[in-house]
């Protein structure tokens, strides 16, 4: 498990910690929070709906909140969100999301727990893991909606940002009841564990004002909820997005390596977040890395892929994908992890294989008119030699050794080795 080091902060409340490091968006309760931080230990949690098998980078960012509330004393309650994940959060969507059968989701849910405890003590109650459909699947719907339906105002939901950008596309009854649903959570982890805290994203307010209000009028005590900026570029656009989807923490899903390169590439605009949010370097040291110009911002880069990939797949993983990066982009170090493709030589002899066709089957590119285009726009090159034609045949005399280095733009490479 990951221990964070002592040196990370100078600060004795973490909600100073998470403040410098730019984490807060909005809370309840400022000065309330802080003071009750700094006082106590608090448990709070946050919810996770296993709508995927695998957690990605933007579930990471709250992982690393609850490794810092961890370090202070406080105790995290990961709440796997089995049930609410059967009805959909309709947060920042502008469509319905799939249904999945409720095993799929259960599974799902299995696989999150195993990733948390990589990173997260659950020893002798220094964290709690729970899930929802412990308590939502089994309500009794009239006895739901008389208790709990009765203090919520559709005026109000229907204010609520999470519902009103949905409004004009076709919002669902199933939906709808999303934000009871995660209210009632709270007011069940409340019961349960005397849970003061919510926190979230920050597409997450809406829901977690409601928890706070509800465990309020039932219970006649004060909780509060705090969410946390999103992680974007610059220019506003969401984070760990790649080519192929979502950015993974799943190395079958996405390896080591190209998580290495996703960070090592990330804008100059968005080193100093990324460094701040994403790892536990001190702060001094990351306004020193992220205040490096032109080619030296290079250095800031390769140590935020390397700490965030040491954080998520070990520090052994890290240094194979730094490796590999390096002996492309700087002629040093091993090749042996650059992403690769196997395939018979047979496929090459004669003819040979399309060069578009070839692309899209390694997943070089999202599809053929895409190959094409990458082609036409200049951005392929085959061993260091630019491709030009889009109707190039690629031959087994073309291979050195049995290996052919393809480039897709200034950073996306894939060797293919016959086998």
């Amino acid at each position: 498990m990951y221990e964070i080091s002592d040196s990370v902060s100078k600060h004795t409340n973490v909600y100073d910690v998470l403040k410098e490091r730019g984490f807060i968006k909005q809370t309840t309760h400022e000065e309330e929070i802080r003071e009750l931080l700094g006082k106590e230990k608090v448990t709070f949690y946050i919810g996770f709906d296993p709508t995927a098998d695998s957690l990605h980078v933007g579930h990471f960012m709250q992982v690393i909140i609850m490794m810092y509330m961890q370090k202070y004393g406080h105790t995290p309650i990961v709440l796997i969100g089995a049930g609410t994940a059967m009805v959909g959060d309709p947060s920042g969507r502008t469509d319905m999301r799939q249904m999945m059968t409720p095993e799929t989701i259960l599974e799902n849910g299995e696989k999150f727990k195993k990733t948390f405890s990589r990173f997260i003590d659950f020893d002798g109650g220094k964290a709690i893991c729970d899930n929802n459909a412990n308590w939502l699947l089994n309500l009794n719907y009239v006895d739901f909606v008389r208790d709990i339906g009765r203090h919520f105002s559709v005026n109000r939901m229907l204010a609520a940002e999470c519902y009103k950008q949905r409004l004009e596309t076709g919002l669902t009854f199933l939906e709808f009841n999303y934000m009871l649903m995660q209210a009632y959570d709270f007011l069940e982890l409340k019961r349960r564990y005397n849970c003061k805290m919510q926190f979230g994203g920050d597409d997450q307010w809406s829901n977690i004002l409601a928890g706070v209000d509800l465990v309020r009028r039932e219970e006649q005590e004060q909780v509060y909820g705090m969410t946390f900026a999103l992680l974007t570029t610059s220019e506003g656009k969401k984070m760990g997005k790649t080519q192929k989807g979502a950015l993974w923490l799943d190395a079958e899903k996405t390896t080591p390596y190209e998580f290495y390169q996703y960070w090592r590439n990330v804008e100059d605009a968005d080193v100093r977040t990324c460094l701040s949010m994403l790892t536990f370097l001190p702060m001094e040291e990351v306004e020193a890395l992220s205040s490096l110009k032109d080619a030296e911002i290079n250095r800031a880069k390769e140590i935020l892929a390397f700490e965030v990939t040491k954080l998520v797949h070990g520090e052994e993983e890290a240094n194979k994908a730094q490796d590999a990066a390096r002996a492309l982009f700087a002629g040093q170090g091993s090749m042996e992890d650059v992403p690769k493709t196997v395939m018979p030589q047979e496929k090459f002899e004669g003819e040979g294989v399309g060069i578009v066709t070839l692309l899209a089957e390694i997943k070089l590119v999202p599809s053929k008119g895409e190959g094409f285009r990458t082609i036409e726009q200049g951005g392929l090159s085959i061993d260091g030699e630019r491709v030009n034609d889009t109707r190039l045949m690629v031959t087994k005399d073309m291979f050195t050794d049995g290996k052919l280095l393809l480039k897709k733009g200034k950073k996306t490479f894939h060797l293919i080795e016959l086998k």
